[in-house]
């Protein structure tokens, strides 16, 4: 038995479409305290952290579309964040875009100096305000965490980088920007395409990724963005890429995790209900939080 603390994180302002920040509400709705109670662990949810309201700000810099916001958000989650893992529990971050993973992996660094991060996404998330298409933040989170991008965004906490590159594995990568794929290049992380998955095999991707993210680490961090998974199981997502992974090797890859034993904490982001099918998506990830803390067939 585990204890998890849920915190909600339930912003947009890193995301060019609306609706992300009601992600939190979608997952709560589907069950997921009740779901993981069913499996034994003892579950708190502590709520939402304070989130500005979009509409009474403005953008100041369209490569970095709302900054100040997303820096207090980030540093609000920050601080929940850290509070649970110093107190030896394990956080489920609901976001919200994946800006928000900015503060957890933040949180995560400064208690653990020493853990793997695998990033589960479509995308690569590699961007910085030189590379960035759009200005949108939830593009930069990963490039924030390894010290590539603006000061606000990768001195959040006061130190970076936040985690060595050789314990960072993308899993499930099929849509990234030409200049985000030469900092990927140039970064040193392991990164597992759509192509690879699909020619290796779900199964042997996750070992791996869980050695070169957990031996000789305190431990891993996961953030799971939900368009990782193909659209078809998850349509309720901002940025949906067709050929993702599918619904057996998502839950594969959360089940292997959770043999690991070596899960600190875990974002779960992207879920949007107004793009969403009858809460599909919310559904979807209260099933992989479920098989990532221990439920199976038998």
């Amino acid at each position: 038995m585990s204890e998890l603390r849920i915190i909600g994180a339930p912003s947009d302002l890193g995301q060019g479409r609306r609706g992300v920040d009601m992600g939190p509400s979608a997952i709560r709705y589907a069950g997921l305290k009740e779901r993981l109670e069913g499996l034994g662990h003892d579950v708190a949810d502590l709520g939402n952290i304070p989130v500005p309201t979009l509409e009474m700000h403005n953008v100041t810099d369209q490569r970095l579309k709302y900054l100040p916001e997303v820096t207090r958000v980030s540093h609000a989650l920050y601080k929940m964040v850290r509070e649970v893992l110093s107190a030896k529990q394990v956080p489920i971050v609901l976001g919200g875009d994946h800006s928000i993973s900015i503060g957890s992996v933040a949180a995560v660094a400064s208690v653990h100096s020493n853990f793997g991060l695998i990033w589960f996404d479509a995308h690569g998330d590699m961007n910085t305000d030189e590379t960035t298409p759009s200005g949108n933040i939830h593009g930069m989170p990963l490039a924030a965490s390894l010290g590539l991008g603006h000061t606000d965004l990768v001195n959040l906490g006061g130190f970076a980088p936040k985690v060595d590159p050789k314990r960072v594995v993308l899993v499930g990568a099929r849509s990234v920007d030409r200049h985000e794929a030469d900092l990927i290049k140039k970064s040193g992380i392991k990164v597992y395409t759509m192509a690879e998955i699909d020619q290796t095999g779900m199964g042997p991707v996750m070992e791996e990724a869980i050695r070169i993210a957990g031996d000789g680490t305190d431990g891993i961090h996961l953030s799971l963005d939900l368009d990782a998974l193909d659209p078809m199981f998850a349509p309720g997502v901002g940025t949906p890429v067709n050929g993702g992974v599918t619904y057996r090797e998502g839950h594969l890859a959360m089940e292997l995790l959770s043999q690991s034993r070596k899960i600190l904490s875990v974002d779960v982001v992207e879920v949007n209900p107004i793009l969403d099918e009858h809460n599909q998506t919310g559904k979807m990830a209260v099933e992989l939080v479920e098989s990532l803390f221990g439920k199976t067939v038998l």
